[in-house]
């Protein structure tokens, strides 16, 4: 599903038709299409309806009233395939959606998917939904990622019956990591050796807006988005203006390379390298792919967290 089409739901107040009777615990042995949420037509405005489908997005797909067939093609009616495109969807909406609403939206899906394999004693739905809400918003190379929402689904893993005691110790460890510099919160402070030798720490670079890069001269991924950040007109007129600053942090071990490559870094920008190697090691930033981007305010308050290119050049071009 394109965005354009997700935003017509969102602004459509169409009700679709059941794909099924509703008898009481009924197994429908048939296949069906994913079932897709009806926003009450009295939501009109698109924000209030991107956090209400958010939240209920799974209502139907994971209704106790009916189940559907489960074997080596459904997923309680509907194929695989169609069940990872739904998480996809579920995922970009969610990221749209207040950091609160999707909390709320991972932990109601955690609930449903909960009374849903209590209901019907299922193991089947459970286990072919929580690997892709990892995949979509935790693995690092997807690009609706979002670990704020994650935090709460796995939190809730980790002391569950969905999933075996091993795994819940994963999972309470990934929360506590995924909490780290939440949307909304302060960043955690580190200090840093820029390229003239000072040492100088987060807090003490002023400006309106912080672009925070955690990246690597080696990664091909940091040259593109050092390329577009600097042939964007708008961003270089922010940069320029001292409004934005863009602080690229090398975090890793090998300090004599990253020396070796400084003078490819833009001028304009702020470079430096971790000379306690403590970001990694005292666990003050989860830092699992390069580059990894944080946007801070001008008292260092996070407004994007750990986001993919696209979402970072789009924000910073909405700046007036």
């Amino acid at each position: 599903m394109t965005s354009k089409s997700i935003i017509f739901i969102l602004a459509s107040a169409a009700v679709l038709s059941a794909c099924a009777a509703r008898a009481s615990k009924a197994v429908i042995r048939q296949e069906r299409s994913f079932p897709m949420i009806s926003v009450p037509s009295t939501i009109t405005d698109i924000p209030s309806r991107i956090e209400y489908t958010t939240e209920h997005f799974w209502d139907r797909f994971l209704s106790v009233d009916t189940t559907f067939v489960c074997d080596s093609v459904l997923v309680n009616g509907i194929t695989h395939a169609e069940l990872e495109q739904a998480m996809g969807n579920w995922a970009y909406i969610a990221g749209m959606a207040p950091v609160s609403s999707g909390r709320n939206g991972a932990e109601a899906l955690y609930h449903k998917l909960e009374s849903f394999s209590q209901a019907f004693s299922d193991t089947v739905v459970a286990s072919s939904v929580i690997p892709l809400v990892e995949k979509y918003l935790y693995d690092p190379n997807s690009p609706v990622r979002n670990e704020d929402v994650y935090q709460r689904f796995a939190d809730l893993l980790s002391r569950s019956s969905l999933v075996d005691e091993g795994r819940r110790m994963t999972y309470a460890y990934d929360a506590g990591m995924a909490a780290l510099n939440s949307v909304g919160t302060p960043a955690a402070d580190f200090r840093f050796t820029d390229t003239e030798g000072r040492i100088r720490s987060l807090y003490g670079i002023k400006a309106d807006y912080l672009l925070l890069i955690f990246g690597n001269p080696g990664c091909g991924a940091c040259k593109e988005l050092m390329d577009a950040i600097s042939s964007d007109g708008h961003i270089s007129g922010l940069i320029a203006s001292g409004r934005l600053k863009v602080a690229d942090i090398y975090i890793d071990n090998e300090v004599d390379d990253w020396k070796s490559h400084i003078n490819e870094y833009p001028a304009a920008w702020i470079n430096g390298y971790d000379h306690l190697f403590s970001i990694r090691t005292d666990r003050t930033y989860h830092i699992r792919a390069i580059p990894s981007m944080y946007l801070l305010d001008a008292s260092k308050k996070v407004i994007l967290k750990d986001a993919n290119q696209e979402v970072v050049l789009s924000r910073l071009s909405s700046i007036q």
